[in-house]
């Protein structure tokens, strides 16, 4: 492991000289123009991975292109992860560009984590489960509120708040307790291994707090939210519940994952609420209809890992390297 230096260009060829690296994959967002042009003057194959451009930034980013030529122009490669990204690329000047697909379609869940959230699920007795997962601060009374309508409603579910940062898990479960419901704490009702040590009869929510054990909290789910949409910061990924077939909602803040949400939406695999008051009622539609659809959108997005590096070799093989 080598810590990245400053973006300048001395900093980056004396980086590059001393590491010596084949290949550069840089994921998602990261255009740092001195690390590009280093990179060439270096002789190293740096490709953008998992590369996109929302649409929030991408007629500032075509203008700078006009002006002075984007960064993008100078990689090697461009792996975009849709159609749709791969001409914005094209667009800003670069012109090997392909539509790979994004990586984090190909994560696997971590050992028991399914399993377990699958025998909670058993042990409901036929209860409906709804995730709320990455929920951000200043989302937390948009949640709280469709907590209540869909408890006061018929086939009471049981709602899982899985908060994004560690620091939010004790004030999550003081403030919904102060709200007057039923909380139980993952801590206190699991053990290390998720096998069950106190009871859920009669809890209203359940608080995720522990970090690294997503799969569990949505393996149960027979709907998921995903936090960060009602904010101007965006929603968090939705590709883990699609990978275990759960259908997604979101708020309508989804410039930061517009690959896949644009798509999923398409697919009826993820629902978009825009109106905070509408929550409760989106959350019952998406349980009321089901979603068979969601494993297979994730299947057919499956591969992006073997499709990058599969594109990675000629451009070695170009250099004359094996």
């Amino acid at each position: 492991v080598r810590y990245a230096p400053i973006d300048r260009g001395p900093y980056w060829r004396a980086f590059f000289q001393t590491a010596r690296p084949r290949v550069g994959l840089v994921m998602e967002m990261e255009f740092w123009p001195a690390m590009i042009e280093a990179a060439r003057h270096c002789g190293v194959v740096l490709c953008l991975a998992n590369s996109q451009v929302p649409s929030t930034s991408f007629r500032r980013a075509r203008r700078t292109a006009r002006l002075f030529g984007h960064p993008v122009a100078r990689a090697a490669a461009i792996f975009a992860k849709s159609d749709r990204m791969a001409e914005r690329f094209r667009k800003l000047g670069a012109e090997r560009v392909e539509a790979l697909g994004e990586t984090r379609f190909d994560m696997a869940p971590p050992k028991g984590q399914v399993p377990a959230g699958t025998a909670l699920k058993a042990a409901l007795s036929g209860r409906p489960v709804v995730t709320f997962a990455s929920v951000v601060a200043g989302e937390e009374e948009i949640y709280l509120n469709a907590v209540r309508e869909l408890l006061n409603g018929d086939g009471m579910p049981l709602v899982i708040w899985v908060p994004r940062a560690p620091e939010l898990f004790d004030q999550t479960a003081t403030r919904l307790r102060a709200a007057g419901l039923n909380v139980a704490r993952r801590s206190e009702t699991f053990d290390d291994a998720l096998d069950p040590v106190g009871a859920l009869e009669g809890v209203d929510v359940l608080v995720g707090d522990s970090m690294g054990e997503m799969f569990f909290y949505l393996a149960p789910a027979d709907a998921v939210v995903v936090g960060g949409g009602f904010l101007e910061s965006s929603a968090h990924n939705i590709i883990e519940p699609l990978a275990l077939g759960k259908p997604v909602i979101t708020g309508p803040s989804i410039w930061s994952i517009e690959f896949p949400a644009v798509e999923a939406q398409a697919a009826g695999v993820h629902a978009i609420c825009t109106e905070p008051w509408q929550l409760a009622a989106t959350i019952r539609d998406v349980m009321v209809r089901g979603n068979d659809a969601a494993t297979a959108f994730h299947a057919d997005n499956a591969g992006a890992s073997a499709r990058i590096f599969d594109a990675i070799r000629p451009l070695l093989d170009a250099k004359g390297e094996k």
